[in-house]
């Protein structure tokens, strides 16, 4: 059962369904791009960690300027993949721009509900669950459960697009179901099993709070359904995540040599074949240049660029299986230039993300997220009647738009917004105030 353009490519808005735009000379993939980039869970990836968590280096990516990059990324490779759909459907009324839009907009939000100090959050908000299991999860159903022994960044951007923001209407930001179906690389419940072997199973989109709207995203645009609480990807899922591969694999690897990390000659060696694929010589430009830095930055360009084309071959030459659902890759690690990338991976893996000070400052992120959980939940989540003074405290600085839950899983949730939506600096700043390690500079 083949997926279908005429609906992938909805226009439809989650929330304002009735809704079909003014017709302007914004598309309304457009619209979505510009909703993303104005909002406040956007500005907050400033101090969230990519890389190198509370760097002192304003050089770095955050996870701000990397979600940017991606996008950018994105639109040209997802045009390129338009300019090839159209060749394939030329009955479809989209141009190839169009998809290139689809795909920024989604590329823009991939990040958007990571918790604070990156991966090692996500783990740490696991970690305390699993430690606090029987205190705080007993009651819940199995899926529920799951929602938090998995903790998912994923789950939660989904969450935070389509429910979080701007509450006071239905559908969050109210974007498009095209573009909200391309955000989902992992549309299946967190009760069923992964599997790594295939791409889009290795982890869970959307918690049991959100299953509802998952379900009403995945039938409007047409994703096959592979088993209850989980379909098929949208196919421009896919372009989505290998911006994201091209790009956290190729600038990680910049921002290392740029902190002294990598050597230039490594760099060198590990750029050069994707810049220069086949043996080509070197550029005059390349040679013009009179500093390490301007180089490796030409060479990441120059790189990116044969990324883009190495994806789009891929794309192109498993598209049926791509639209039939069957496609369980990603177009980076399946294209030609898989084991440059892995090269790359295996050095970033070594001198980059396992740097003492990285690790120590994701130790600490294991300590201040656990931290806030064990004041913030006992706050929401106890009765009334049982809660001591101190988290009748903590319950009061709680936003009350994460203390509305009635069901002891609905109080949970509360407490992962919350903390999900915490920038780095501000995790820090509410984990010593809370333990008493600091004090409000101003007391009125």
């Amino acid at each position: 059962m083949s997926m279908e353009w005429d609906c992938l490519v909805s226009t439809m808005r989650l929330g304002r369904e009735d809704d079909r735009g003014d017709g302007g000379s914004r598309t309304e993939y457009m619209r979505d791009w510009d909703r993303l980039v104005y909002s406040s869970a956007f500005r907050r990836l400033q101090d969230k960690t990519q890389v190198f968590p509370l760097s002192d280096s304003d050089y770095v990516r955050t996870r701000l300027t990397h979600s940017i990059e991606v996008s950018s990324v994105g639109r040209s490779l997802g045009m390129l993949c338009g300019e090839f759909i159209k060749e394939r459907e030329p009955a479809l009324s989209m141009a190839p721009q169009d998809f290139g839009s689809i795909v920024a907009a989604a590329c823009l939000a991939h990040d958007i509900g990571n918790p604070p100090f990156g991966h090692s959050g996500e783990a740490a908000i696991q970690s305390w669950f699993a430690e606090h299991e029987e205190r705080w999860l007993s009651d819940l159903t199995e899926r529920e459960r799951q929602d938090f022994l998995r903790f998912e960044g994923n789950a939660q951007g989904f969450r935070l697009v389509t429910r979080l923001q701007n509450a006071v209407d239905h559908g969050g930001f109210q974007l498009t179901y095209a573009v909200l179906a391309a955000f989902m690389k992992y549309p299946r419940a967190s009760d069923l099993p992964s599997a790594r072997d295939r791409i889009s199973e290795k982890k869970f989109g959307y918690f049991a709070d959100d299953a509802a709207t998952a379900e009403r995203v995945a039938t409007q645009v047409g994703l096959v359904r592979k088993a209850p609480g989980a379909w098929t990807r949208h196919p421009l899922a896919f372009v989505m995540e290998a911006a994201d591969d091209i790009c956290y694999g190729i600038v990680d690897l910049e921002d290392g040599h740029r902190l002294g990390r990598v050597s230039f000659d490594e760099a060198r060696q590990l750029l050069w074949p994707l810049a220069f694929p086949g043996g080509a010589a070197e550029s005059p430009s390349y040679r013009q240049l009179a500093d390490d830095t301007g180089r490796v930055e030409y060479l990441r360009a120059r790189a990116i660029g044969h990324l883009i084309g190495a994806a789009l071959d891929v794309f192109r030459e498993h598209y049926d299986a791509i639209m039939n659902g069957r496609f369980e890759q990603d177009l980076a690690g399946a294209s030609r230039f898989a084991p440059e990338l892995k090269a790359i991976a295996t050095l970033s893996r070594e001198r980059i993300y396992a740097t003492p000070s990285v690790l120590q400052i994701e130790a600490a992120g294991f300590e201040i997220l656990g931290g806030l959980l064990g004041k913030i939940v006992p706050a929401l989540v106890k009765p009334e009647a049982e809660r001591s003074a101190a988290d009748r405290k903590i319950a009061q600085i709680i936003p009350q738009q994460f203390s509305r839950g009635t069901t002891p899983y609905a109080r949970l949730l509360g407490a992962t917004d919350y903390i999900s939506g915490m920038t780095d600096g501000f995790a820090l700043k509410l984990f010593r105030r809370l333990h008493g390690i600091e004090l409000p500079g101003t007391i009125v």
